[in-house]
């Protein structure tokens, strides 16, 4: 009856990516209110942040979108907190092994500039640390365990956020 909950099949995130991503946007518009800081409104025109904002956004969504065709088309699902069906390496996981972090961090960063939330694009880096430690390095945990062998040289051949290192 005491037996810890270990062995369910699923990476064990500490809290879903959108929520973490939505703790983000919301903790940083709070600071934003009580605490301006003007930062990016002042380094930045207007036209500058909502075009560097957009661009951002949209490779963020091109990434998280390629992510999750990929995901479909083997049949395996992207929540992290479901079990996953098979090891999906080919089309943007053969480039990244975080296609839709690495998007969801760079829509929240576009979306920070966009809107000038100086606190908004604080709270998305450390989102991202957040993501790092309690998300992705516990998937690793949990795809090395699944998949042994065949995840270790996944690991070993694509980098975990795209560049090399």
């Amino acid at each position: 009856m005491s037996e810890r909950n270990d062995n369910r099949d699923n990476a064990g995130v500490i809290a879903p990516p959108p929520l973490i991503a939505l703790a983000a946007v919301l903790l940083g518009l709070l600071l934003d209110w009580f605490f301006p800081a003007y930062v990016l409104s002042v380094l930045l025109t207007v036209v500058e942040r909502l075009a560097i904002g957009a661009m951002l956004i949209a490779v963020g969504i091109s990434l998280i979108v390629a992510a999750n065709v990929a995901f479909r088309a083997r049949g395996t699902p992207p929540e992290p907190w479901k079990p996953v069906a098979t090891l999906v390496t080919d089309g943007i996981f053969g480039r990244m092994r975080n296609p839709m972090y690495v998007g969801g961090i760079l829509f929240l960063a576009g979306l920070s500039i966009a809107l000038a939330s100086s606190w908004m694009l604080v709270m998305t880096i450390l989102s991202a640390f957040v993501l790092h430690f309690g998300v992705v390095k516990r998937e690793e945990r949990y795809l090395t365990a699944k998949f042994g062998e065949s995840y270790r040289r996944y690991m070993a051949s694509v980098p975990r956020y795209g560049w090399p290192g």
